[in-house]
């Protein structure tokens, strides 16, 4: 839930935003932990959005020149950033991990037009599931290791570490992408002998400003190696897998910018 005292202040930043920029937002949500479900009562509103200029600022020789983030510093625990619509739909087809997540949040600010919705319907063409293994697979290493291997570690980086094995999982077990909140992983996804753990980090997130330093749970850290260990060098290093590049799928996507071009 966002407080609606935050969410009138997100909303008018937004609008900030559009008039600043001259831009239409199309999608915008919330991303991070409060979208994942264990924000901690102190955590940062992580605002993300998906925008479209009008259709004659794309027509340009040098589009691809042009600077296509908007982004503002963060101003009282709020973090507002987002990406042109060319840039997004070239990020969809390259199995962008953060992307797909911003798609199904569970928390939306903003849903304009068809734009969201329609991306949605075209993820299981789209998406490289092995690809999108490899983005998770690069967040769970560098929190486990930059963390987790130390005689007092920082208690949340586990659910930080979790959470993209457990979607790891999820899309082994179920050949399709991982839904974003962490308990539906928890519940498709880990083995019941860490769930009295993961409830008991989850319990402290999200009452507590910060769970701070503490000694290792050890049944976490066995589960988190052993997988690590699983998918040894299968999700790391060289080779990463050529994103998909369907026809059917570039076609719906041109045909979807013109459509948002066209109501913007």
């Amino acid at each position: 839930m966002i407080d609606p005292q935050v969410r009138a202040e997100i909303m008018r930043r937004l609008r900030g935003a559009q008039a600043e920029h001259g831009v239409h937002i199309l999608y915008a949500c919330e991303s991070g932990s409060r979208a994942w479900g264990f924000a901690s009562p102190d955590s940062d509103y992580d605002v993300r959005f998906i925008y479209a200029h009008p259709a004659e600022w794309y027509l340009a020789f040098d589009v691809d020149q042009r600077r296509d983030v908007i982004e503002y510093p963060i101003e009282d625990e709020i973090d507002c950033s987002g990406w042109d619509l060319r840039k997004a739909m070239h990020l969809f087809m390259r199995s962008n991990g953060a992307l797909l997540e911003w798609l199904k949040s569970p928390i939306r600010y903003i849903e304009s037009g068809p734009f969201a919705a329609r991306m949605r319907g075209l993820e299981t063409q789209a998406v490289n599931l092995r690809a999108l293994c490899y983005h998770y697979s690069h967040m769970a290493r560098g929190n486990a290791r930059g963390y987790l291997v130390r005689d007092r570690v920082r208690l949340k980086k586990y659910l930080y570490a979790l959470r993209p094995l457990l979607a790891i999982r999820y899309i082994e077990a179920r050949q399709r992408p991982p839904p974003i909140e962490f308990r539906r992983l928890v519940e498709a996804a880990a083995p019941a002998a860490i769930h009295p753990a993961i409830e008991q980090l989850l319990t402290l997130k999200r009452s507590s400003s910060e769970l701070g330093v503490g000694p290792p749970v050890i049944e976490l850290n066995e589960f988190i190696a052993a997988e690590l260990e699983r998918h040894s060098d299968g999700f790391s290093g060289h080779g990463r897998p050529t994103p998909v590049d369907s026809a059917a799928v570039r076609a719906a996507l041109n045909a979807l910018f013109v459509a948002v071009l066209r109501e913007a």
